[in-house]
């Protein structure tokens, strides 16, 4: 496709473009133009009308640019011209996302040669926020209604304690069958029977560590 330089004044905005552009995007994109260059050709019809590159015309204009580099789409029908305008600003907002950990590593080098990160458009806030991410807030935890603290006053009540035991997740599963099958096998109703009966049966049992205890 061959580009023209094209005067700034003879371009033609689409007196029906529904993409807005408001003051910020249009400094930041002339902060873009000053810094790289003019570097997106503006997309234009037969007659000089405007199809897509309206933010970065209101850029050169505020840049005081006597003519911006384009490229004729005279192969457009009027309707698919129509078309072309929505869809060249919508197609550009869908899908993709951004990679947060190769970005916070691009924009931390950019920052620490002074680059002015003001002209990458991406605001102070989300900047900090990639360099120094914030710590996450944790949600309250709450089992059958009560929270964690709740719960907690009624441990320190109780009569009652708690064994927790931890198991690599290769091991889990086959302690908690191996458990099971032993309170099948001995007529055992939960795992508190099964570690009393297994206790009892090797010379612990509860009574007498309490005779001992007291």
């Amino acid at each position: 496709m061959k580009i023209e330089k094209i005067k700034t004044e003879k371009l033609i905005p689409y007196a029906r473009n529904a993409k807005k552009h408001d003051e910020q995007q249009v400094s930041k994109l002339a902060g873009s133009i000053r810094e790289f260059g003019f570097n997106n050709p503006v997309l234009i019809d037969k007659d000089n009308g405007i199809i897509a590159g309206h933010g970065r015309v209101l850029a050169a204009q505020k840049l005081d640019l006597d003519e911006v580099p384009c490229i004729r789409l005279g192969h457009l029908t009027d309707t698919q011209r129509r078309a072309y305008i929505l869809a060249d600003n919508r197609l550009a907002e869908i899908g993709g996302g951004w990679d947060e950990e190769m970005l916070a590593i691009e924009i931390g080098e950019l920052r620490e040669i002074d680059f002015d990160l003001d002209l990458v458009g991406f605001d102070a806030q989300k900047i900090e926020d990639l360099l120094n991410p914030p710590e996450p807030e944790l949600a309250e935890v709450k089992f059958n209604g009560k929270t964690m603290d709740e719960y907690k006053d009624k441990y320190d009540e109780s009569v009652i304690r708690q064994i927790i035991l931890v198991y690599p997740l290769d091991e889990f599963d086959a302690v908690v069958e191996a458990m099971g099958k032993y309170a099948d096998q001995h007529g055992l109703s939960n795992n508190t029977e099964v570690v009393n009966h297994l206790l009892e049966t090797n010379g612990y049992a509860i009574s007498q560590r309490k005779t001992e205890e007291s």
